[in-house]
């Protein structure tokens, strides 16, 4: 599977959370919304100027902002 960075995923696009590289307090805070690798992930749609994104994780949503969302990898599922 192709990994990209969660901010070039597309809207109703899958995935599952390869790896975070963010360090520090924003790390730890990206952990803590349960964006962790292993973490089967969904793009549910982007504010109108693409910013914030939109992501369903486990049953619930949470949004990110773009520079948040660069430090996330994340493997995609092939169409």
């Amino acid at each position: 599977m192709p990994t990209v960075m969660l901010r070039h995923m597309l809207s109703g696009q899958r995935g599952v959370v390869s790896k975070v590289i963010a360090n520090g307090e924003l790390g730890r805070r990206i952990r803590d919304m349960g964006l962790v690798p292993g973490t089967p992930i969904m793009i549910q749609g982007r504010a109108p100027l693409k910013d914030p994104v939109a992501v369903r994780v486990r049953n619930f949503t949470l949004t990110l902002r773009n520079n948040e969302a660069d430090f996330i990898h994340v493997e995609v599922e092939d169409h």
